[in-house]
């Protein structure tokens, strides 16, 4: 099953957060019927994408993620759910979109979407860290998970790292 965040220039312009949170609190409630007591703890697959509708003039070359408003509101979102990434669908190219809209980058035409190497690190380690917490205080403290992630975005964490958190 699939969440989608119906955003809207309205909303974005706002910064009015209303639709993302109904969308993560149902999935939120999902995950905790399917997570019952003394049952081993499954987590949801990443379910949870954008549906972003933002008028832009004829011609403008801008991507979503080069539009100010846009970025804002995920920045605000990002602020109310610093672990979201990990619930976003990342197969439809979900994680790399939400990147985008926190992490400096350029488009090239040959290599497509290029981040700012330090920012991107920076972003990647300050998720990592969100995430184990917020996984662990879910009862799921396996690093598979994260360490997908971070490999979706180019990096490799040695299971190592894993062991000091």
């Amino acid at each position: 099953m699939t969440f989608v965040i119906q955003l809207t220039a309205d909303s974005l312009n706002q910064l009015d957060l209303t639709a993302a949170e109904a969308i993560i609190e149902t999935w939120l409630a999902a995950e905790q019927v399917t997570n019952q007591p003394g049952q081993p703890r499954r987590d949801h697959d990443q379910q949870i994408s954008f549906a972003i509708d933002y008028p832009r003039e004829p011609g403008d070359p801008r991507e979503l993620s080069e539009i100010p408003e846009i970025r804002l509101w995920f920045v605000r979102l990002d602020a109310r759910y610093p672990w979201l990434p990990l619930a976003l669908d990342w197969e439809a190219g979900e994680l790399g979109r939400y990147t985008a809209m926190l992490v400096p980058h350029q488009f090239s035409s040959t290599e497509g979407i290029q981040y700012n190497p330090e920012a991107l690190e920076l972003f990647m380690m300050q998720k990592v860290f969100v995430a184990s917490d917020w996984m662990q205080q879910r009862g799921s403290g396996s690093p598979t998970k994260l360490k997908f992630m971070t490999q979706m975005l180019g990096y490799e964490l040695d299971d190592g790292f894993f062991e000091l958190l």
